[in-house]
């Protein structure tokens, strides 16, 4: 996201409780979901995978977004309803998708993600682990291990991430 800012893009964000990005207009929660999905143009979905998020990328929410946006489905596959995309894309509501995840994974062969002309499909490839930053948190973590201080990057397995 601080590329984008830094390239002067307007950028907004929304998570499911409060968050501070500079640069960036962050909602939260289900009450500023529909302003959120209102105002984009582009939706970028990086969620978990939790119970609330399984199918969220549906009909209902491709609606909310401004007249022919586009989506960038990077989050988990589980996430997108296959039917209502290619719905979306039918009637212009959308313009455009990349789909990074799918579900299942790969697509079998015959799928129309593969054929359809406004979906750019792609190797599950969104992010990748950086072998220096990964070491220097883990090297941060198994230190404050060892002074009995709390980790970094803990899941809360009530919450699902």
């Amino acid at each position: 996201m601080r590329q984008l800012v830094a390239l002067s893009f307007d950028c907004a964000g929304w998570s499911r409780t409060p968050r501070q990005c500079s640069g960036v207009r962050c909602r939260h929660g289900d009450d500023q979901l529909a302003d959120f999905l209102a105002h984009s143009d582009i939706l970028v979905c990086l969620l978990p995978l939790t119970a609330t998020t399984h199918g969220i990328l549906n009909s209902a929410l491709f609606n909310q977004l401004l007249h022919g946006a586009a989506l960038v489905q990077a989050g988990r596959g589980p996430q997108l309803n296959h039917d209502d995309l290619l719905l979306a894309l039918e009637s212009g509501q959308l313009r455009a998708a990349v789909i990074d995840v799918t579900d299942p994974e790969p697509l079998p062969p015959s799928h129309p993600f593969w054929r359809h002309p406004a979906i750019w499909l792609t190797q599950h490839i969104a992010s990748q682990t950086q072998n220096e930053s990964a070491i220097v948190a883990l090297l941060d973590n198994l230190r404050r291990y060892q002074r009995g201080e709390p980790l970094h990057g803990l899941i809360d397995r009530s919450r699902g991430y």
